[in-house]
């Protein structure tokens, strides 16, 4: 089922399996997915990386993620675009700012606890009754019910990850990740983004050390990592191409860092790329 709205507001909500899973292989401009399991042991490939999914797991994905099916069951699958809700502009958790979407190199899944199960199930009903629906107030209902699934999510992304309890803290980590993703191919120091926060390096280093989360220096080294592999494995891009891509003047600097942050050179991932020779691989 598909909403189109008058001005290119988009929402797709779908059950999919091995036999519909279509959906999955393309790509909407500045949409966002949500993808709900009902079985065990579905795997996909996301950004040349397998994942392995549960029953009840959700994950959350952008345009940019590349998905490759290798085995699903069922799926629950929710794809809207930012003119549909207005999240690119919502500075809440449940924006494009929120911790559902905040950045791409990492991937946010979330366990539905078995409590919170039937309120999934019931909203899932009601998105699809409205789906159908006909009249000038769907759209505003559609928008509701979006934004309640999103709060829901988000409740329990918060409570399984080690998210920070102080609001100005959770904001602020929402804020760098967003602009992370806004500039990861023109600033690559902590000091420029501290800058754009007006906040010192060293207030920014404190704030994510104390949710024990990664350095705010690594988050900017895998947002780049991950579009450099993304680059290196989907496209036919020479690696001096990428590397200017990413932000780098020469390919001896974007090699060294490659490496150091791989293990191998982007020829040596490349020449692994080819020698795999996965048929399910697609441009």
């Amino acid at each position: 089922m598909i909403f189109l709205g008058n001005i290119k507001e988009y929402l797709q909500l779908e059950t999919i399996n091995s036999q519909n899973n279509d959906v999955l292989k393309k790509t909407i401009e500045s949409s966002l997915t949500i993808l709900w399991f009902e079985s065990d042991l579905n795997e996909l490939i996301i950004d040349g990386k397998s994942h392995i999914f549960f029953k009840n797991q959700i994950v959350f994905l952008t345009e940019f993620h590349r998905v490759i099916i290798k085995d699903i069951k069922q799926i629950r699958f929710l794809r809207f675009n930012r003119p549909f809700y207005c999240i690119l502009d919502h500075d809440t958790e449940v924006g494009c700012k929120g911790i559902l979407f905040f950045g791409a190199s990492q991937l946010p899944v979330i366990q539905i606890p078995e409590e919170e199960v039937d309120k999934f199930e019931t909203l899932w009903k009601m998105f699809t009754i409205e789906m159908q629906s006909d009249d000038s107030l769907q759209i505003e209902m559609l928008q509701m019910m979006l934004k309640r699934y999103l709060i829901l999510c988000a409740r329990i992304y918060k409570s399984q990850e080690n998210y920070p309890s102080k609001k100005e803290d959770s904001d602020m980590v929402r804020e760098f990740n967003f602009l992370v993703e806004q500039h990861f191919k023109t600033k690559h120091s902590v000091s420029e983004y501290a800058g754009l926060l007006h906040k010192s390096p060293k207030t920014l280093s404190n704030i994510f050390s104390k949710i024990g989360s990664k350095r705010p220096l690594q988050y900017i080294q895998d947002r780049k990592m991950l579009e450099a592999r993304r680059l290196l494995h989907y496209t036919n891009k020479q690696i001096k191409e990428i590397a200017y891509e990413i932000g780098y003047d020469d390919i001896q600097t974007f090699s060294r860092f490659f490496k150091k942050q791989e293990g191998i050179s982007p020829s040596e991932f490349k020449e692994k790329i080819s020698e795999e020779k996965l048929p399910t691989l697609r441009e």
